[in-house]
């Protein structure tokens, strides 16, 4: 299968945050639209796979490391591999979230 309505996939919890996504999962790379809730997000976490996540719609605080930026529509995070971050939904907020993260 080549083509994909994200919003048609049923959603999916995310272990370590209070979002709900709809995943398209590739051989390399996996793509997930996300839905946070106004106040939830992501607990501080990392992983060995770095991570795009892209705001579609509403208001993301960001902690990256020791950097901290509040991002909106159009604009994005790379949390690189095995750097701590942290996302807290400032209103109700949709994001596209790219990471690669299965074997090569």
């Amino acid at each position: 299968m080549y083509f994909y309505n994200l919003k048609d996939i049923p959603q999916e919890g995310v272990g370590y945050s209070s979002a709900a996504g709809h995943l398209v999962a590739g051989k390399y790379l996996k793509v997930t639209l996300l839905n946070f809730e106004a106040q939830g997000g992501a607990e501080e976490h990392a992983h060995d796979y770095e991570q795009i996540m892209v705001v579609v719609k509403g208001k993301l605080r960001v902690r990256v490391g020791d950097e901290e930026s509040e991002i909106g529509p159009g604009q994005a995070f790379l949390a690189p591999s095995n750097v701590a971050h942290q996302v807290t939904a400032l209103e109700d907020t949709e994001v596209i979230s790219c990471k690669d993260v299965l074997d090569k």
